[in-house]
């Protein structure tokens, strides 16, 4: 089952606002200029009166995405129709299990991504975009991460203007934040000026979902939760707090190498379903970040997962 995050917010202001849901941008190696999408916007009346909240929903899914522009991308104004996507993986360290990690995309007959293969040139924890000899006189083109929704809709979350004939790298990061204002899906905005009084709900240490509050003064209050399986096989989310998970945490997870043939370290999780956050390592120093192991619950059984980050005695697994 894919993983989802979801962000529901509560307008605890006197009056309507209008809120829109954007992610930080990709790190590009290869690209000018960054530009990022708006990627849902809605009106939301006041909790008091209304018991209204708004929820949106996207699959924790990487993608290249390409687009033709219409014209250069102008914060306001529609990026450009989205003409092709991929779901794609991200290189690991070396040593680590291959992905299909890069894509070629073609402009003739039509614009289109190809099915991606393996390639040893991106830089650990990005993907790859390869672009074909093309006239920008003629045509220019948007290349970048991309995001699906819960509906099934796509959108470019985060782009460059494609130069012809090079390899365009991506390094997607799941940080998303929510802000005041009318920015419809698709439309470019300013992420310095949004992001500084902006929501952050940071998916990196493993949550799933976020509440977030509007106060009358004009700030936010974010509880992030994480997807909790309990020994019985029921769930529940639990609240986080500082990237945290609260509570006790017992010994409950083991990682092994690639090959699952020993363990390297034990830890806790609070969710088996990735991205998996695992706290109290008890080897740390064993676990590369980009390098495939094999993660779950003590006794197995495991699954083949990619270290994408860790600070201390925690790491998550993707």
């Amino acid at each position: 089952m894919a993983t989802m995050i979801t962000i529901n917010v509560r307008n605890n202001s006197p009056v309507l606002q209008n809120f829109f849901f954007f992610q930080q941008p990709a790190i590009y190696t290869g690209g000018a200029q960054v530009y990022s999408n708006s990627l849902y916007s809605q009106a939301l009346l006041p909790y008091a009166t209304s018991g209204a909240v708004l929820t949106f929903s996207m699959v924790l899914q990487n993608y290249a995405g390409v687009q033709q522009q219409i014209m250069p991308p102008q914060v306001g104004q529609p990026s450009g129709q989205l003409a092709a996507i991929q779901p794609i993986g991200l290189t690991p360290a070396p040593g680590g299990a291959p992905t299909n990690n890069a894509t070629t995309m073609t402009v003739s007959p039509s614009l289109g991504l190809s099915v991606p293969v393996t390639t040893s040139g991106p830089q650990q924890g990005s993907f790859r975009i390869i672009t074909p000899v093309f006239n920008p006189v003629l045509a220019n083109y948007n290349a970048g991460s991309a995001v699906q929704t819960l509906m099934g809709g796509i959108i470019l979350s985060n782009f460059v203007t494609a130069q012809p004939n090079t390899n365009l790298d991506c390094q997607p990061i799941i940080k998303f934040y929510v802000q005041t204002g009318t920015y419809t899906a698709g439309t470019v905005m300013n992420f310095t000026a949004s992001s500084a009084t902006a929501a952050l709900c940071d998916a990196t240490p493993g949550y799933s979902s976020f509440n977030v509050s509007y106060n009358p003064d004009g700030t936010w209050t974010v509880t992030p939760f994480a997807l909790v399986r309990a020994a019985g096989g029921a769930s529940a989310l639990v609240e986080g707090s500082a990237g945290v998970i609260e509570g006790s945490n017992p010994q409950n997870t083991e990682i092994k190498n690639e090959a699952g043939t020993a363990v390297i370290s034990t830890g806790y999780t609070a969710n088996f379903n990735p991205p998996v956050m695992v706290q109290n390592l008890s080897h740390p120093n064993a676990i590369q970040m980009y390098s495939e192991y094999q993660v779950g619950p003590i006794g197995g059984p495991s699954s083949g997962r990619m270290c994408t980050q860790r600070a201390g005695n925690t790491a998550v697994f993707s």
